[in-house]
């Protein structure tokens, strides 16, 4: 075997030198064996004796001054740079020649990033790292060439069974049984049609099969829901996840769509401070008047969300209503957000608002005690209790697609079954 292997080896070799390679091969053969071997370091030793860079998002980064933090509100990109030495001009050519990379106008305040800096008394920036996502950087690279560069962080996926029993909340229920509390925030998107998160009574239940998504052993947020499922007020409800028409949405066993024309509440977590009535004593003027309206109870500064799709009507300060934003969704019912201490981005008279979105921001604007939003609910110009009204459902699950909805649906209530 090893004269066919040389033989290989020598095969395009010209004869003179296959000459010389052969007699040096039979002198090596005939070396007296008295004379001192060479000792060699086994190559795993070597590579131990050398130690190995400390790497940090892929750099080498021991040679450098590391310097953590976080973009101040009111920052911008160029600020941060500047105080490492950084120019106009060289932070305009890293923009323009990775405009297809990363748009730095999409930096936010409170994200955090990382500088490495030479060690020397001038402590030039090399890198500047911004964490966009929990999973996703982009290093900003200042040596010869200037360039962003994305490094997404290797992450696992685990799926996960969960059941909670309600004693006063979902999300203390979710803290005090150990899970992400982000679950929460997802069960209450996909029943935010169905349950009234502000009425779970002890002992109402929810089942859930998710996805948590990890770095390391740090979780770094929700990925899919695959079932779920709330018991409570004599009625269970799964939700069942199923494409149709290319877009995925929750249905429950009779294939009708979670999904209703409006959301249960304009605040996604809460408590009602005070609800509709035809006579309430008002608590700053103390006298007995309707209330067309239900009060939350919320910080400062909670987003308040349109609770459907609409036209917004007016977006300012009326009197005792304090900063107020009006919304016409349809031929028939409207709403109104009162009290704000802000409106969101985007919202005038005449902007379109889509279900969900950020329309402003609980203050004590106006006629108010403290902190809260009034909701008010019309229903053809009339004021309508907020929490009876019937929202109609959004187009069900269609006859051509009902055949491949009922396996789903025989997959996913057997596998709700088994969690207990």
């Amino acid at each position: 075997m090893k004269n066919n292997r040389f033989k290989q080896i020598i095969i395009p070799v010209k004869t003179g030198l296959l000459f010389i390679l052969l007699s040096i091969s039979v002198s090596c053969n005939n070396i007296n064996n008295d004379i001192p071997s060479v000792k060699t370091i086994p190559p795993d030793t070597l590579s131990k004796l050398t130690p190995k860079p400390t790497l940090m998002f892929g750099i080498p980064s021991d040679s450098f001054n590391i310097i953590k933090g976080h973009v101040r509100p009111n920052r911008f990109l160029s600020d941060i740079l500047r105080e490492f030495g950084i120019n106009a001009g060289d932070i305009d050519r890293l923009v323009k020649n990775s405009a297809g990379v990363f748009d730095v106008r999409k930096i936010r305040a409170g994200h955090n990033f990382t500088i490495m800096a030479d060690t020397d008394s001038i402590q030039r920036l090399r890198y500047f790292i911004y964490e966009h996502e929990p999973s996703l950087l982009y290093i900003f690279s200042f040596n010869d060439s200037l360039s962003i560069t994305p490094f997404r962080f290797q992450t696992r996926s685990v799926i996960k069974f969960a059941t909670v029993t309600i004693e006063s909340s979902l999300w203390d229920a979710m803290i005090s049984g150990g899970i992400n509390p982000e679950v929460a925030v997802e069960l209450s998107d996909i029943f935010a049609w169905t349950v009234d998160f502000f009425g779970l009574q002890k002992g109402d239940r929810f089942k859930v099969v998710y996805e948590e998504r990890y770095i390391a052993e740090e979780s770094v947020g929700i990925g899919r829901i695959f079932a779920a499922e709330y018991s409570g007020a004599g009625l269970t409800v799964p939700a069942i996840p199923f494409i149709q028409d290319g877009k995925e949405s929750f249905y429950d066993s009779e294939g009708n769509s979670l999904r209703k024309a409006f959301l249960k509440s304009p605040l996604r977590f809460s408590r009602i401070s005070s609800r509709y009535s035809s006579g309430r004593m008002h608590p700053v003027l103390r006298i007995v008047r309707p209330h067309f309206g239900v009060d939350y109870a919320a910080p400062v500064g909670t987003p308040v969300y349109s609770i459907g799709d609409g036209k917004v009507i007016s977006a300012a300060i009326e009197g005792e209503s304090g900063r107020i934003v009006r919304i016409r969704h349809n031929s028939v019912y409207s709403t109104a957000y009162l009290h704000l201490s802000g409106f969101g981005n985007g919202i005038a008279a005449g902007s379109l608002v889509k279900q969900g979105d950020i329309v402003g921001y609980v203050g004590s604007s106006g006629l108010s005690t403290g902190p809260h939003l009034d909701f008010r609910f019309f229903k053809n110009g009339y004021a309508v209790d907020p929490l009876k009204v019937e929202a109609p459902s959004v187009e069900p699950v269609k006859d051509e697609n009902r055949e491949k909805f009922e396996k789903i649906k025989n997959i996913i209530i057997g596998l709700l079954g088994t969690i207990r």
